[in-house]
């Protein structure tokens, strides 16, 4: 952790103070050529910059995972013509040291500021990474699976799969659901939804009949259809039958 912070820290004092330098002999070449004052310092600005954004550029093309040439083209320009005009600042030498000591400013401030861009990548992938990863669960494979006891209700539909597809298990609670206590009294709202529901575990092939089943069904009906409803009926039919619970559910259309 402190290393790459304490790498960054360097990096980034290197980057200013090649910028620093190349600007400084741009800004005396500047002066030389009849530019004087603020509008003499903005003048580097007009090549130096190019680095800075083109390497820009080509960090947010990275992150992308893609290459932006005009940002390739951008940092070349910047970084030949910073190099180029450093250079020409010296003018005319007998020591080629001169010309070495004038091309290092933007040769160094090229190279450190890719640095720089490149451990802002390192760090906002690795930041990415870690909001993107899928959580971890703790304890799932330490804690062995519980083995459930089945109930001895689950011998009752297979009594009733085992029986014709023609003929239905009629329990005594299905007699009370499907049919009312006295013939001659009408059906009640409740009643009629509950034959409605209970119906469909016939139509679906032994099936139990989900939310979506249910609602279209009382829909076609004109009773009310919300989900609620229809789940409240589903409970009413297989408390009075509690071995449609383990029937297998239906899948919607």
């Amino acid at each position: 952790m402190w290393l790459a912070v304490g790498a960054a820290v360097l990096t980034t004092a290197l980057t200013a103070v090649s910028f620093w330098l190349s600007f400084e002999a741009l800004h005396d070449l500047a002066t030389d050529h009849r530019l004087q004052g603020e509008r003499a310092w903005a003048w580097p600005a007009t090549v130096d910059a190019f680095i800075a954004i083109g390497e820009v550029l080509i960090l947010r093309a990275s992150l992308m995972h893609r290459v932006d040439w005009w940002a390739i083209v951008l940092t070349a320009a910047g970084s030949l013509g910073s190099i180029a005009l450093n250079v020409a600042g010296v003018g005319v030498s007998d020591d080629p040291l001169d010309y070495v000591v004038a091309a290092v400013p933007p040769v160094a401030a090229l190279l450190a500021f890719g640095v720089l861009m490149r451990q802002v990548h390192e760090f906002l992938s690795a930041r990415q990474s870690f909001l993107t990863a899928p959580p971890v669960p703790s304890g799932a494979s330490v804690t062995p699976p519980v083995e459930r006891e089945e109930p001895e209700v689950l011998e009752e539909p297979q009594e009733a799969m085992q029986a014709p597809a023609d003929e239905p298990v009629m329990t005594p609670d299905e007699e009370s659901v499907s049919e009312p206590e006295e013939p001659g009294e009408p059906l009640t709202q409740r009643d009629q939804m509950d034959l409605i529901v209970r119906g469909l575990y016939d139509s679906l092939g032994q099936q139990r009949p989900g939310t979506r089943h249910m609602r279209q069904a009382l829909a076609d009906a004109d009773l009310p259809h919300s989900d609620g409803t229809c789940r409240e009926a589903r409970k009413r039919v297989e408390t009075a039958e509690p071995h449609l619970r383990n029937l297998p559910e239906a899948i919607a259309a």
